[in-house]
């Protein structure tokens, strides 16, 4: 095998190795192929210190709990108390999975916190399309208990198929199985874990735990929330 053992200072260098003349010469070929008649000179260097990084990633933490306070604003204004229940249960979903990340741990690069923020979208996506089902459930006479049920059992089957593939996608992406043709970069690999972690989390968090905490709410009321 050709190795390099020395520096290469003066733009020379020998390679060493156990070959003949015609795997020199191959060799030689495959250096040169992608060898350009210019040459290469240093036009600027530039050091990044670590404190840019950890400022860039204040700053999207400081952007995703602005875009998170928006989005609780939205489901409250649009749903009234079972947009307040949602949005416990969103935050409640942020605490599970920056927990996980923890656990595991999960480091949370500028390219991790996308994919969490991407998760908590698709996670405020699935109580979206309950509460939406809720209402017209609710507009064809039923009870609220009826239409609660209903609205996550008929609700269930989009959002299970929407975060499937996307679960998928992250696996591709995430590349576990180190398939050649996908060279997965740690930035891609730190997108996708954080994106699956989130999504498994807000599959719990939107059904299971939104559902109960309704129940509750409601238990033993006859009437069904003022604002749908």
């Amino acid at each position: 095998m050709p190795i390099v053992r020395q520096e290469i200072t003066g733009g020379q260098a020998q390679i060493t190795g156990s070959f003949t003349v015609e795997e020199a010469k191959s060799l030689t070929v495959q250096l040169n192929a992608g060898a350009l008649p210019v040459p290469v000179s240093v036009i600027s260097q530039k050091n990044i210190p670590a404190t840019l990084g950890a400022d860039s990633i204040r700053k999207s933490i400081i952007a995703g709990g602005i875009g998170l306070l928006m989005v609780i604003v939205f489901m409250i204004g649009n749903y009234g108390k079972m947009g307040i229940i949602a949005s416990v249960s969103l935050v409640l979903y942020g605490l599970f999975t920056l927990a996980l990340y923890k656990i595991i741990p999960v480091v949370l690069s500028l390219p991790g916190i996308a994919g969490f923020l991407l998760s908590v979208g698709m996670a405020v996506d699935s109580n979206i399309l309950i509460f939406e089902r809720y209402k017209e459930e609710i507009r064809a006479g039923r009870g609220w208990q009826v239409a609660l049920e209903l609205a996550f059992g008929r609700a269930w089957d989009s959002i299970k198929d929407a975060n499937t593939a996307t679960i998928i996608t992250g696996l591709i992406l995430f590349n576990p199985l180190e398939w050649s043709f996908l060279n997965s970069s740690g930035a891609v690999r730190g997108f996708a874990l954080t994106l699956i972690l989130g999504i498994l989390i807000s599959l719990f968090t939107g059904i299971y735990v939104t559902r109960n905490l309704l129940r509750v709410f409601y238990h033993g009321k006859n009437q069904t929330p003022k604002k749908l």
